[in-house]
């Protein structure tokens, strides 16, 4: 049975898909029947640019515990980083990471 437990959300990121970055503006989030994870249903991020098409996607589909631990993960990286008083969204001059080298 279908869940349609599904939310979007604005974002700003970046994602690869193969060779290529891209822009991220939205996350989608659902609970319901995954596309390859062997589950009956699974969490499924899927980070999207709509603007740019169908092509601009990635996605990832995770087990219950996997998307539980993957929480706690994030919060504990962003209690740190606020901890050391280094969290911010400060925008710098953007340089690719392959033109820094």
């Amino acid at each position: 049975m279908c869940t349609m437990i599904a939310h979007q959300v604005q974002i700003m990121g970046r994602a690869k898909s193969g060779l290529e970055w891209f822009e991220v503006r939205e996350a989608n989030v659902s609970y319901d029947h995954p596309y390859d994870l062997p589950l009956e249903h699974a969490l499924n991020l899927d980070f999207v640019n709509e603007a740019l098409g169908p092509g601009a996607r990635v996605a990832v589909e995770l087990s219950v515990d996997a998307a539980r631990q993957l929480v706690k993960a994030i919060e504990a990286v962003l209690a740190q980083a606020d901890q050391r008083g280094v969290l911010e969204d400060v925008p710098v001059i953007a340089v690719p990471a392959h033109i820094r080298q």
